[in-house]
Order: C-alpha cells, then sequence, then structure tokens
C-alpha cells in the first residue's frame, strides 16, 4: 500500500480539540454471509481497533472513525475521536448493496470535510476502508467511478478487503489501487495494522508521506 498524503489546510468539539483530523470511514458487509464465525470475527477485530488506538494519546485526538453498514445501508456512526466511539457488536441481515453504501460513505466524507472547513481544521487524506465476502446486490458501476474520480483527485483513499467469497473482480473493478484477499478471517491481525497505520500517520506533519508498515499477518500471498 501506498503511503497516507496529507492535506494541508486551515474545529465540533473543534474548539477544545483542534488538533488536525485523520478521517477513517468504515464500509463494512453486514449481510447474511457474514452470518456466524466472520461477523464474530469482525466484531473482535472492530474492538481491537479501540483498544489499539487508547494506546496512543495523540491518535486519540486526531483520528476519526466513522461507520457505515450494508445489508441493509445503515449509518452505526458518524465521525467522532476514539475516546467518543464505542465500537459496534453488528448482526448479519439482508443482501449486499455495496454501490449505495460507497456513494453513502463517500457523502459523508464529502459533509465531515466541509465541517472541518467550517472550523478552520485541517486534516489528512481520508481514507475509506470497504470490507465484504460477497458481491455487489445492487448497481455498482456508479460508485466504481466516484471512488476512481476521489482517488484521482485526491479526496480519500479506497481500500477493499475481500473476505473468503468475497468477487475479487468486481472489487478490483471498484477499487483502483487493487483489493486484497484477507487470511482465513484475521480481522484482527488486519484492525492492528489499521490502528498502527492510523497512529503513524496522525503523528505525521501536514505534507508529510508517510511509509505505512506492510500488510503481513492477515493478508493473501
Amino acid at each position: 500500500m501506498s503511503g497516507f498524503e496529507q492535506v494541508g489546510f486551515g474545529s465540533d468539539d473543534f474548539t477544545t480539540n483542534p488538533e488536525p483530523r485523520c478521517p477513517c470511514l468504515l464500509l463494512l458487509d453486514t449481510s447474511h454471509s457474514m452470518q456466524g464465525r466472520a461477523i464474530s470475527e469482525l466484531n473482535r477485530g472492530i474492538a481491537t481497533l479501540k483498544d489499539q488506538l487508547a494506546n496512543d494519546a495523540l491518535a486519540m485526538k486526531r483520528v476519526e472513525i466513522g461507520v457505515v453498514t450494508f445489508g441493509p445501508v445503515n449509518i452505526d456512526s458518524g465521525f467522532q475521536t476514539p475516546d467518543f466511539w464505542h465500537p459496534p457488536t453488528l448482526s448479519t441481515t439482508g443482501d449486499t448493496p455495496m454501490g449505495a453504501a460507497i456513494e453513502q460513505g463517500i457523502d459523508m466524507l464529502r459533509e465531515r470535510k466541509q465541517r472541518y472547513k467550517d472550523n478552520g481544521v485541517s486534516y489528512y487524506r481520508p481514507w475509506i476502508f470497504l470490507i465484504t465476502d460477497g458481491s455487489p446486490t445492487d448497481s455498482w458501476q456508479r460508485a466504481a467511478q466516484l471512488v476512481k474520480d476521489g482517488e484521482e483527485k485526491k479526496e480519500f483513499s479506497f481500500f477493499a478487503i475481500g473476505v473468503v467469497n468475497a468477487d475479487m473482480g468486481i472489487l478490483a473493478q471498484i477499487a483502483p489501487r487493487g483489493p486484497l484477499k484477507l487470511d482465513g478471517l484475521n480481522f484482527r491481525e488486519l484492525f492492528m495494522w489499521l490502528s498502527s497505520s492510523l497512529s503513524r500517520v496522525s503523528a505525521s506533519s501536514t505534507g508529510d508521506r508517510v511509509a505505512l508498515p506492510p500488510p503481513s499477518g492477515w493478508t493473501e500471498v
């Protein structure tokens, strides 16, 4: 994975915490196919993300986590710093409206970035982190174009993680930097990597490019 480029710029509780923000949106597949051990391990992984971030005082001020689930599309939580974010306990239902979830997530990011600007807070290039074990059950082509446009304009960085029987071919058409396949159900290792990456970025300065840790221990070779 490439480095995490920051966006120089100009604070909700922004008056008490005017630190630059490092937004990360989780797009999580909660369709029926994720039932059983997969959703249990995903829940465990999400909890690990908060636990790991809690060990980094600066990341606790700068990282913001938002969560959108799909099956159906639902905003589980808006962007919040980890101290105010409560990891959800997800359950499975419905199909896989991935296209609609991506569009919802991009809209959320745009609204959040505008809020940063309105409050004079700088921010790092946001991350969108998609995790799915399936194939879209809705139209996804417009979402793919929005992802491509957003990456080209450096509005965000989009990462797609395929689980078990995920349609990696379609994910490759959605994610310009290429999807990664999760090794088994190593969600905990995946979220430890994500926490470590967000900590590195949030400790950097505006304009820096940050070398991320290799995605080892959770991806298929």
